[in-house]
């Protein structure tokens, strides 16, 4: 009986030290299954709200010179890259046929003048008057378009950027010269439509060229195009450069820089940021309570080692993890390393 007992009492110690043992890896390897990850501190702050957007530069405007009818030039008086004022004389076309035009628009006034004498003293009939009349002033039209077509003028200010003909040539249908004006030039943006009413009219902006690496130039926004496009949903912005030293050319690669204002906002560290693979969103893991929270941010400006965020929910002075985001889950328990 008593060997019974001592067998039993035996086995019980076993168990018991088996249960025990368990219990003790069992603990162990919760404990071990805690990852350990460091954390900081967000902040709000003021953040300046500063969009860049890239452009081309354009001039203001854009004039090909042509005649309206055919014919032969006589003479270019200007080389590509030549600056020319308004009213000035670019291209002679041959002047045969305006020669012959103003003879007859001599002529013509002269007759009127005669008959206009006799009219007044009963010696025509008003028809006769007003066909001449009507004559003389068809003639003096064709004249005038006949003079326009033949000297040909600038419309503007600016510089001669392509001539495609030499002097003698018969014009063929192509410009023979182009102007283009650029003081100013400009540039085209498109805005998000979120800032359709903070954009106005004479805002001023930054301008850096990619040729004239660390110069920064003043433009204005000159032009709001009224409708937004449903697709991109942006709408176009005009933006105007005053380019009186001709520096700026047509064709450079630009960056314009608008400042909305300045917003409160909470501010991450960049190394808190993690993208979900296979998308464009970005998540942080928000600390509290010994545990991570999966959180979707939107990213707006990267000042310095640190993201502005967006349409956020996480408070200030929140905790977000900075190490270890791709072993994270939401909801899992961690240790914070001290």
């Amino acid at each position: 009986m008593k060997k019974i007992l001592s067998s039993m009492m035996l086995v019980a110690t076993l168990i018991l030290a088996v249960s025990c043992t368990q219990k003790k890896n069992e603990t162990g390897a919760q404990t071990a299954q805690k990852m350990k990850i460091k954390i900081a501190q967000v902040t709000k702050q003021e953040v300046e709200q500063l969009y860049e957007y890239t452009a081309t530069v354009e001039a203001e405007a854009v004039n090909n010179i042509a005649p309206l009818t055919g014919g032969r030039i006589d003479k270019i008086y200007v080389e590509v890259g030549n600056y020319v004022k308004k009213g000035q004389l670019l291209v002679q076309m041959n002047e045969a046929n305006l020669k012959q035009t103003k003879a007859q628009l001599d002529n013509l006034e002269t007759n009127f003048k005669r008959m206009d004498e006799l009219y007044k003293v009963g010696g025509v009939t008003k028809s006769d008057w007003d066909a001449m009349k009507t004559n003389l002033e068809v003639t003096r039209t064709s004249y005038e378009n006949l003079l326009e077509n033949t000297q040909l003028l600038s419309p503007l200010n600016g510089v001669v950027t392509a001539r495609n003909y030499d002097s003698g040539d018969l014009y063929g249908g192509m410009p023979v010269v182009q102007v283009q004006q650029i003081n100013p030039v400009k540039m085209k943006i498109n805005v998000s439509e979120a800032l359709y009413t903070k954009v106005k009219v004479g805002q001023p902006v930054d301008i850096t060229i990619d040729t004239y690496e660390g110069q920064k130039f003043q433009g204005k926004v000159s032009l709001i195009y009224p409708t937004i496009d449903g697709v991109t949903h942006t709408f176009p912005v005009e933006i105007q450069l005053a380019n009186a030293n001709y520096k700026v050319r047509p064709g450079m690669y630009a960056r314009v820089t608008i400042n909305f204002g300045t917003y409160n906002h909470i501010v991450v560290p960049d190394e808190s940021i993690f993208r979900q693979q296979g998308s464009g969103n970005r998540y942080v893991y928000v600390y509290e309570d010994g545990k991570v929270t999966f959180k979707e941010v939107f990213l707006g400006r990267h000042i310095g080692k640190a993201y502005e965020l967006l349409n956020t929910d996480i408070q200030d002075s929140s905790y977000v993890a900075v190490t270890g985001l791709t072993r994270l889950k939401d909801g899992l328990e961690v240790d914070v390393e001290k």
